[in-house]
């Protein structure tokens, strides 16, 4: 876990370099991809998926190194052909892990936040999954652990083939010749991401596309069907903890509804979008059938909520910072109030994006947990270890984010009333 915590200290400063770029280019050549709180929303999510990873969250049914034991057929050094055996054995196998989470109720809701944003741009690219609790996609690697391929080559492939990932969330980049015959494009994956029925569930590939040629799920950008993007169940919020578990909550209620004792277990595992048909009935879901019908979820907040929203961004980005620092000094179990306390702040300042009153609520349970933690310890989790005053700064800034809250609460929803009034 340290090692992936220096991993991800050293890429987030490339990631926001490449995010900024993208929107400075955007300006400069009047084609803006990118929304004020839609950003937020996916670099936030991409932070829980971290947070989430750094912690262990995940069980994991089959090991890659229990396969490797058990399955080899030969044994291969650590050389550079290795390495590329590795690269083709992750792309094959996260072709089909792709493919099984956009054909299966279930896997659906592990991918579901990473189709959630109605832009394209790089911080689509970072909505990430904290919804996924069993690790079984290890058998999918079954190809690279007949070959011979070491687990200690796994671990160092696989976080590059997931980075390489990045680039091509954009609407930037035209088609790329030849490349388009050899690599996912971000021409490939604007189509992946689009909720057109000509488009939907195709190219699922991640870095090779041959897979999707071979399979059948290929499908070209075409200028006269542009894509429209999101899901075609809308999610209506800011907050990417929400959107990771809306499906699964249909799952759930549409389980326990049912009166077909076949059907409560059968719809985990049935193709997406099936549901019951004595639920279906009697509680129908709005489903974007249109592209052209699609209208993008936006709140009426204020120029100084979005100034406070990006402040707030800013501050996860500390805390995370203070978190990849010192992992091995805030050890476990410490670690675990420590991301429940980013999980927290997430939630209580998505909350305020999307105008709910219970942002209050969740930034009172951040704020007082934050300076009782302090009051009991007389530090935050190491940080006057760097920062002499760092306790007291802290201290200063949960006092104002919870009388800012505060504010923005009653003035938000003040004007949104008055909004409301003059509608009316």
């Amino acid at each position: 876990m340290e090692a992936y915590a220096k991993a991800v200290l050293y890429i987030i400063p490339v990631f926001l370099i490449l995010m900024a770029a993208e929107a400075i280019y955007g300006f400069a050549v009047k084609k803006n991809t990118f929304r004020s709180f839609d950003t937020i929303t996916g670099i936030s999510s991409g932070i829980t998926n971290s947070v989430k990873d750094l912690l262990g969250l995940t069980l994991v049914v089959i090991a890659y190194s229990w396969l490797y034991e058990k399955l080899a057929l030969i044994e291969i050094e650590s050389t550079v052909l290795v390495y590329v055996i590795c690269f083709v054995c992750i792309d094959f196998s996260s072709y089909w892990i792709h493919r099984l989470r956009h054909h299966v109720n279930y896997f659906w809701n592990e991918h579901v936040v990473h189709h959630s944003s109605e832009e394209f741009n790089m911080a689509c690219a970072l909505r990430q999954s904290i919804s996924s609790f069993f690790g079984i996609y290890s058998v999918l690697l079954i190809p690279a652990a007949l070959l011979g391929v070491p687990p200690k080559v796994i671990a160092i492939v696989s976080p590059i083939h997931l980075f390489l990932q990045f680039w091509y969330h954009t609407r930037h980049i035209p088609k790329l010749g030849f490349l388009e015959y050899v690599i996912v494009t971000p021409s490939q994956h604007r189509v992946h991401h689009a909720i057109n029925p000509i488009y939907l569930d195709k190219n699922l590939a991640a870095i090779f596309c041959v897979w999707d040629r071979a399979f059948g799920t290929f499908q070209e950008e075409m200028d006269e069907e542009p894509c429209v993007y999101g899901v075609k169940k809308a999610p209506m919020t800011w907050n990417p903890i929400l959107i990771n578990f809306q499906h699964l909550w249909l799952l759930m209620k549409d389980a326990w509804r049912t009166n077909n004792w076949l059907d409560k277990f059968r719809i985990w595992f049935m193709p997406l979008g099936w549901r019951p048909a004595d639920v279906k009935d009697k509680y129908p879901i709005d489903y974007i059938d249109d592209p052209k019908d699609q209208i993008k979820y936006d709140t009426k907040a204020s120029k100084a909520l979005h100034i406070w929203s990006w402040i707030q961004l800013g501050m996860t980005h500390l805390f995370l910072i203070l978190m990849l620092v010192n992992f091995t000094d805030i050890g476990f179990p410490n670690l675990f109030l420590y991301g429940a306390f980013l999980f927290i702040h997430i939630y209580a300042s998505s909350e305020l994006m999307d105008l709910r009153k219970s942002a209050l609520f969740f930034e009172a349970v951040k704020c007082l947990g934050g300076l009782y933690w302090i009051w009991q310890t007389g530090d935050w989790f190491g940080l006057s270890s760097f920062w002499t005053i760092g306790a007291e700064l802290t201290t200063g800034y949960f006092i104002a984010s919870f009388l800012i809250t505060t504010g923005f609460v009653v003035r938000e929803f003040k004007s949104s009333e008055m909004h409301s009034a003059k509608g009316a």
